[in-house]
């Protein structure tokens, strides 16, 4: 593994695309949950959440991707959405040292409408927003 995401994996089974990611993020895993369980959080990082009942067999819009259900609910580790098309999101958080976290994510869907780049690019973002504050690289550019 080379920084925080790991090289995504790719395989279909029969007409089903599964994406795999590992992403290590420097927050506990109770910081990170919000931003994968919650309209707000998801906002962030990833997509708007019209809809989002956070409780197993609850509602779920993920603005872009369709309408579904909550289909695993584990507070603070694990929650999937499963959308009317078939596709599947799940985030599965485990504890990452003392003060981190693991995310294993699995996305199953139809079709080529999502790619590991676009998903790379997304877990880079939330990479950025667990960063602890400071730990950023000032830009000598950006003094005035």
């Amino acid at each position: 593994m080379t920084g925080p995401i790991e090289q995504g994996t790719s395989r279909t089974r029969g007409s089903t695309h599964i994406l795999t990611f590992l992403v290590r993020l420097s927050q506990p895993m109770e910081k990170v949950w919000p931003q994968l369980a919650t309209p707000e959080g998801l906002a962030r990082w990833f997509t708007e959440a019209d809809e989002l009942q956070p409780r197993l067999g609850g509602a779920v819009t993920l603005r872009g991707l369709g309408s579904g259900r909550i289909t695993a609910w584990d507070v603070d580790r694990i929650v999937e959405y499963t959308l009317e098309d078939g596709s599947r999101l799940r985030f599965h958080l485990e504890r990452y040292g003392e003060d981190g976290a693991t995310l294993r994510f699995t996305h199953e869907f139809r079709g080529e409408a999502e790619s590991e780049r676009r998903w790379r690019s997304r877990f880079e973002r939330l990479v950025e927003l667990n960063e602890p504050r400071g730990a950023r690289t000032p830009d000598p550019d950006a003094s005035g």
